[in-house]
């Protein structure tokens, strides 16, 4: 049994051992794209500690006969589970292997205490008919090894939360068939981050890549915290058709004196400059037509731009799901259905933002 693996050693078929998120960082690597280095305690290390500490029937016993709209039944189901497994001791040799996976990162950036994003990576996330993203934890500049044991555990807890109990009953997903694996992996230090997708969200229009970015860490542009800047880049010709940026108040960064993760404001000066340059859009769009084109449909990306490395080499992908919204829908033709001569009519119509 494999408690760790690294990366690039996982891929599409990994699913079943890395979750869906993993599977897809190793998969980008494969296709060359520049993801940030780390590995995947494997869903067989979190069976192994649910089954080898004898928990299991305690979790999976209290889910038996669960209502989804029980809210404080879920509540507290939720917080007894969660609470168990943080508490029990991890088997020695899952804790070996993930010191030893922390200490090769550890080495290979010559910072015995290197700072790792921790993230949830469940293998029922990122299907194409369901919504599971985002039902589990991320913990972000996470230092020390004692540190990292913490958040994998929590990072397993996580499967248990109250919304995530209530989606599997509603959804018919077997809790047993559920399993998580968790992501570790160098955090980048982030100057800005944000989203893209590789059509345009709000109509569908395959022709778009849009980009949305703020400053510092993702999760105020993923979590609505902050209005993000906005880009829209022609798929063909790269033209950026639209720059839209906003005042971004409230940034999310690393807080040395608090050893935590805290929102700021952000300088009165850096609110309305915008977060991207033109050469880094461009760039993005370029990483995100290679991941389109390799996984063969639309995508949604969360990217990173690292403020300690030079460009181009400091903008990184951090994660691709498949778009899930328009790509159900029937398939239109990718004009709408208008003419040529209609759509350089729209075109010359709009005004560029910016």
């Amino acid at each position: 049994m494999k408690h760790v693996i690294d990366f690039k050693y996982v891929d599409k078929g990994s699913l079943n051992s890395v979750g869906g998120k993993n599977a897809s960082l190793g998969e980008m690597i494969k296709a060359g794209i520049r993801v940030p280095h780390g590995f995947a305690v494997t869903t067989d290390a979190y069976l192994n500690f649910i089954t080898a500490t004898g928990i299991i029937d305690n979790i999976y016993g209290a889910l038996v006969h669960m209502d989804p709209e029980d809210i404080k039944a879920l509540d507290q189901v939720s917080e007894k589970i969660r609470s168990l497994i943080v508490k029990t001791a991890m088997p020695v040799e899952t804790q070996k292997a993930i010191e030893e996976g922390y200490g090769e990162l550890s080495k290979e950036y010559h910072d015995r205490n290197i700072p790792v994003a921790v993230r949830s990576s469940a293998t029922a996330e990122d299907l194409p008919t369901a919504s599971f993203a985002g039902q589990q934890d991320t913990y972000l500049w996470t230092i020390g090894i004692a540190q990292v044991m913490v958040n994998v555990k929590r990072c397993w807890a996580s499967l248990f939360t109250s919304r995530a109990i209530s989606y599997r009953i509603k959804n018919d997903f077997s809790h047993e068939d559920v399993l998580i694996s968790v992501g570790i992996q160098k955090m980048v230090s982030a100057k800005t981050s944000g989203v893209m997708f590789t059509l345009d969200p709000t109509n569908g229009d395959l022709s778009k890549i849009v980009i949305e970015g703020s400053w510092g860490f993702g999760e105020t542009v993923v979590g609505g915290y902050v209005n993000p800047d906005k880009f829209i880049v022609d798929k063909v010709t790269k033209e950026i058709n639209e720059r839209t940026i906003s005042q971004k108040h409230i940034q999310c960064v690393y807080d040395s004196g608090k050893d935590e993760v805290v929102h700021i404001d952000v300088d009165e000066e850096m609110q309305l400059e915008r977060c991207l340059i033109d050469d880094e859009v461009q760039e993005l769009v370029r990483i995100a037509k290679i991941i389109e084109d390799h996984y063969g449909s639309p995508q949604d990306i969360e990217w990173s731009i690292d403020k300690d490395i030079p460009f181009p080499e400091n903008l990184f992908i951090v994660q691709s799901r498949p778009e899930t919204v328009w790509s159900q829908k029937k398939s239109m033709p990718i004009l709408g259905g208008k003419s040529s001569y209609q759509i350089m009519m729209d075109r010359g119509s709009k005004r560029i933002k910016i």
